[in-house]
Parts: C-alpha cells; sequence; structure tokens
C-alpha cells in the first residue's frame, strides 16, 4: 500500500481534508445527506420495534468518494437534520456518534482503496458489529439511564439476530450497488477506475466465517459486559 493512502499516515488525513475544497465533492456530499435525510424513516418493518435501514448504502457511497473528513460531516448534519425533519423520540446528542462512526469506517475501509469484495465485507462487518452491535447498544442504556432514570437491555433477541442475519445479505448487496455506481463515478473522477468486483464462493465462505466471528464477539460482549452495567 503507497504510504499516503495508509490511515496511519498525516498525508492521508491532509488530502481526506483537502476534499473540503473541492467542490465537486461538496456537491455530492449535499446530494448524498439529502438523500440520507430522505430516506432516514423508510423502512422495512419485521417486528415489533424491529425495521431493516437502507440508509448504510449511502454511507458507504460517501466514503468511498469523499473520505473519512467529509464523511463525519457529512453524518453529522444529516443525524441532526433527520431529527429534527423526522424525530423519533427524545433527542439525544451522542447518537449522532453512532452515525458518524458508521460513516467514517465505510470512508475508511473504501476511500482511496481500490475495492475488492473483501474489503466491502469488511467494512459492512466492522459497521455491524463495532457500531450497530456495541456501539449503539451502550449508547441506548445511556439514553435509558438520563432519560428515563431506569437501566434497559437494549439487545432482545429478536434485534440481536436481525442484525447479525442481515450482516451477509447487507455485504453482498453492497457488493452489488457499489459495482453498479462505480463505472459512472470513475467517469466523472469522483472514484479511481476499478475492477469490477465479482461474488465467488470463496467470498461466500469468508463471509460465514465472519459471521461466525460476530456470533462469539456478540455473546461475549453481552454476557461478559453488558450483564454488568
Amino acid at each position: 500500500m503507497n504510504e499516503k493512502n495508509s490511515i496511519f499516515s498525516l498525508s492521508y488525513w491532509k488530502i481526506a481534508a483537502l476534499e473540503l475544497k473541492r467542490p465537486k465533492m461538496l456537491v455530492l456530499a449535499s446530494l448524498l445527506i439529502a438523500l440520507r435525510v430522505a430516506i432516514k424513516s423508510v423502512a422495512i418493518p419485521i417486528g415489533e420495534n424491529l425495521f431493516i435501514y437502507f440508509g448504510f448504502f449511502v454511507n458507504a457511497l460517501g466514503g468511498m468518494c469523499f473520505g473519512p473528513v467529509v464523511a463525519a460531516i457529512a453524518a453529522a448534519i444529516s443525524d441532526t437534520l433527520g431529527c429534527l425533519l423526522t424525530p423519533k423520540g427524545a433527542y439525544f446528542f451522542p447518537f449522532i456518534f453512532v452515525e458518524i462512526a458508521g460513516s467514517v469506517i465505510f470512508a475508511l475501509f473504501l476511500y482511496k482503496r481500490r475495492i475488492s469484495e473483501i474489503r466491502v465485507i469488511l467494512s459492512r462487518f466492522c459497521v455491524c458489529v463495532g457500531v450497530n452491535l456495541i456501539l449503539n447498544p451502550l449508547i441506548m442504556i445511556w439514553y435509558y439511564a438520563v432519560m428515563f432514570d431506569k437501566s434497559y437491555t437494549f439487545f432482545t433477541l429478536p434485534r440481536t439476530v436481525k442484525n447479525l442475519v442481515l450482516f451477509p445479505a447487507e455485504s453482498l448487496l453492497l457488493i452489488l450497488f457499489l459495482n453498479a455506481l462505480i463505472p459512472a463515478l470513475s467517469r466523472f473522477k469522483l472514484v479511481e477506475t476499478q475492477e469490477k468486483m465479482k461474488i465467488s464462493v470463496k467470498n461466500v465462505l469468508f463471509l460465514l466465517a465472519l459471521l461466525v466471528v460476530a456470533i462469539l464477539v456478540v455473546y461475549f460482549y453481552y454476557t461478559k459486559f453488558l450483564v454488568n452495567i
């Protein structure tokens, strides 16, 4: 990997910050913010207080195009606007970090990178486990303690199963989604020209292995940590 493209190098973050000066990227960020706010309330109900959302497609696309700095700012703006325009319960500021974390993780995996199936799968895995199954419940526990002065066991079995079961399907759909858009994005010089990704048996096996890892992480996280909060 080129040293300037390493997320641990200062040059990487300087390049990412310079996206704030590119009109083309600011226009794209504005469009994706509007799209993210528009689809924030769009979800498929699959149970009581259980929904499938599609915002991660927009987050991944934005992170791939304009990097972690713009992605963090765009996530903060879209979360704030979404809460103002389509409020769901009392506003609790720390939830903004869930949106920011998801967008930044996608950017760290996809921005200035050769986009591969494995890289897309890993980005979705880190968002699913790190954000949806670890960070979000901590903030939910904090939210209920502050707003309602009571404890709240966030991870009910249905919600946990939903995140775990959907992870492989969402990863494959994300590969297809980015595959469809990358040729057009490269023509507009929003991303570098990329080879077309292909879903293979190897990718599916990798997904299943990560699913097992996710189940183990969730099990130990809930039984060894969350139960003591």
